[in-house]
């Protein structure tokens, strides 16, 4: 099972908060992760911003970079083709999104995903309007 994560979801598989268990769950029941091309600088920015607010160190930042890098490596990554630029462009057109938000929505329907996981209400409401499965975390 293809399972697709937006960044906001994803960033919970290595910061444990509210979410962390069934994002876990997740990672565990799929064949295959799927992210979009989006999702690495997104994710090292939370890690960045945990670290300036001191909330994690510094060798706990680079640890967490660590384990991103090499998780990504067996990811699908997205990229930011003509397709998925225009799914994304729509899902803006009919739904109340930010610009980053659609891109995942897009990236998931280009990668086929079973299942789009996501943190984010507005986002899984779209998803769900796009024809996505959806799960929140």
């Amino acid at each position: 099972m293809r399972v697709f994560f937006d960044s906001s979801a994803f960033v919970k598989r290595y910061v444990s908060e509210p979410g962390t268990d069934a994002v876990l769950e997740w990672c565990d029941r799929a064949t295959e992760i799927g992210l979009s091309g989006i999702a690495l600088p997104e994710i090292v920015s939370a890690f960045c911003r945990l670290r300036r607010e001191e909330r994690i160190t510094d060798s706990q930042y680079r640890q967490l970079k660590t384990l991103l890098l090499a998780d990504i490596e067996d990811a699908a990554i997205c990229d930011l083709t003509p397709r998925v630029l225009a799914d994304a462009v729509s899902s803006l057109e009919n739904n109340a999104l930010r610009g980053m938000d659609a891109i995942h929505i897009g990236s998931a329907m280009a990668l086929q995903a079973d299942v789009f996981v996501s943190a984010d209400k507005r986002q899984r409401e779209a998803a769900t309007r796009a024809g996505l499965r959806v799960e929140s975390v």
